[in-house]
């Protein structure tokens, strides 16, 4: 069974870059495109790791980050942000609200896989 990874992000050409890295790599994939389906996504099918855009439609990821915390059932998912919000203050407001890493966009492809496996392992891995 591949492991399972949570992408929550609202640009489709960003969203199908991740799938297909992370796919490559040997990935199963779920994604949505706001905070509040990522919420119900995440208690649902348990994903090892959550990849979340900061800047969302309706729920931001920061405040699906809170939810998500707040609840016994995803308060352990580990949840790495990514985004292109990059400035020194976005990145401190990043830190602060408790995310477990921070990848920024555009996407470097090799940093990009570090920092997946770090959280993630390889899905090539026996369990």
């Amino acid at each position: 069974m591949k492991p399972l990874i949570l992408i929550v992000e609202d640009n489709e050409r960003n969203r199908k870059l991740v799938r297909t890295i992370l796919e490559f790599r040997g990935f199963e994939v779920v994604e949505c495109t706001d905070g509040e389906p990522a919420l119900a996504l995440a208690k649902s099918r348990r994903p090892v790791l959550i990849l979340m855009d900061i800047e969302l439609p309706k729920l931001d990821g920061i405040s699906a980050l809170q939810r998500l915390r707040a609840d016994a059932e995803t308060a352990s998912i580990p949840v790495i942000a990514v985004t292109a919000s990059v400035t020194s203050s976005q990145r401190e407001r990043i830190a602060t609200a408790g995310f477990d890493a921070f990848i920024a966009k555009p996407i470097d492809v090799e940093e990009f896989g570090k920092t997946i496996e770090r959280f993630a392992g390889k899905a090539g891995a026996s369990p």
